[in-house]
């Protein structure tokens, strides 16, 4: 059912055509029929993973960036994801780059984004996520002084986290402000946080990936959890994405910064640059390359993470997953749980039930 209905999304410009299956999870995921049938058709196996100190009914999540602004989680959930990663949430609104920023690169099962972490801001996803934010909002909007009330989560059927970016236009060395802020903001909602350096999208982000830099922004990040560790009695786990075109020793630092400022996962890997292999028309367009064509270079980094990291924390693998195969050998080679995005641009929904019926 999935390759006719692919064909007219397929008709559709890539980005538009992500915004209207996006928009329909989110209207069958608001309402409980909906999303008791898409729990029905997409029931999967329960396959428990224990990580971060969190506990995931399976170790299949969506990547960032499918549904950046937090609109779509229940309907997603529904799908049988054991964790959602939503965002690239910025703390102010902002566009990110002109269109066209989308393309898919069919003959290579790819897709190339240059998006630039477009996001409606804190502000919105936090309203997603807490229905009194909301009321707080409209109570500014009309006038009236808001009221102080408890922060209230809205429930989801997975483990939720939410991939923090700075503004485009703050400069790397403030860019610690940015990652400061959205942590305050989301400590209260999330059961992760990600701390997204490694977008080829916004220019100057990757250099936070270098030891001193990651350091110095990890080691504030750390401090401030302590602090909303003591204020909502919880510890609030935080991952860190890094891109796949870094070297071994660039790799092997800041795996280094990582672990000295007590993060407690890697995520590998965010999209790259690299076209090596690529036969589609399209592979000139500038931005971050996903599907297929990154497996083999996922892999090779996982393989490097693992073995450097040595147990002391989950490693979660995200890029070229596209059938059960994939995520099966992800899992072989150490990764605690894996993530897909444009594996289900090509495969549909259904693949995570598969994946997970085949493990």
């Amino acid at each position: 059912m999935y390759k006719s209905l692919r064909s007219l999304l397929f008709s559709i410009e890539a980005e538009r055509s992500h915004a209207l299956t996006l928009n329909a999870l989110r209207l069958a995921g608001n309402f409980i029929l909906t999303r008791k049938l898409l729990e029905l058709v997409y029931k999967v196996p329960s396959k428990p993973v224990h990580a971060f100190g969190l506990t995931f009914k399976n170790p299949v999540g969506l990547a960032a960036g499918y549904d950046k602004n937090g609109l779509a989680i229940r309907g997603l959930s529904a799908l049988g994801f054991g964790h959602v990663e939503i965002g690239t949430v910025t703390p102010k609104p902002q566009a990110g780059n002109p269109s066209p920023r989308v393309f898919r690169l069919l003959e290579d099962e790819a897709v190339i984004n240059r998006l630039g972490f477009p996001s409606r801001g804190s502000e919105f996803v936090q309203m997603q996520l807490d229905p009194n934010m909301r009321v707080n909002w409209i109570e500014r909007v009309v006038g009236m002084p808001p009221r102080k009330r408890k922060v209230i989560r809205r429930s989801w059927s997975t483990v939720l986290g939410v991939n923090l970016g700075k503004n485009k236009d703050t400069p790397n060395e403030e860019a610690v402000f940015d990652y400061l802020a959205l942590l305050q903001n989301f400590a209260p909602y999330a059961d992760y946080l990600t701390i997204n350096v490694s977008s080829p999208n916004t220019v100057g982000l990757r250099s936070l990936q270098g030891r001193e830099a990651l350091e110095n922004l990890l080691t504030q990040l750390h401090k401030q959890r302590l602090i909303e560790q003591i204020r909502l009695k919880k510890r609030v786990p935080i991952l860190v994405k890094l891109a796949p075109d870094l070297t071994d020793s660039e790799l092997d630092d800041a795996i280094e910064a990582i672990l000295k400022t007590k993060m407690d996962g890697i995520i590998v890997t965010n999209t790259t640059l690299s076209r090596e292999g690529l036969r589609s028309n399209l592979k000139g367009e500038s931005g971050g390359l996903s599907g297929s064509s990154l497996a083999v270079k996922s892999e090779a980094i996982l393989r490097h993470v693992v073995k450097r990291v040595n147990g002391e924390i989950p490693i979660v693998s995200v890029g070229g997953i596209m059938n059960p195969e994939d995520a099966k050998r992800r899992l072989n080679l150490g990764a605690a749980l894996v993530q897909i995005y444009t594996g289900m641009i090509y495969r549909g929904p259904g693949l995570v039930k598969r994946i997970l019926e085949d493990l």
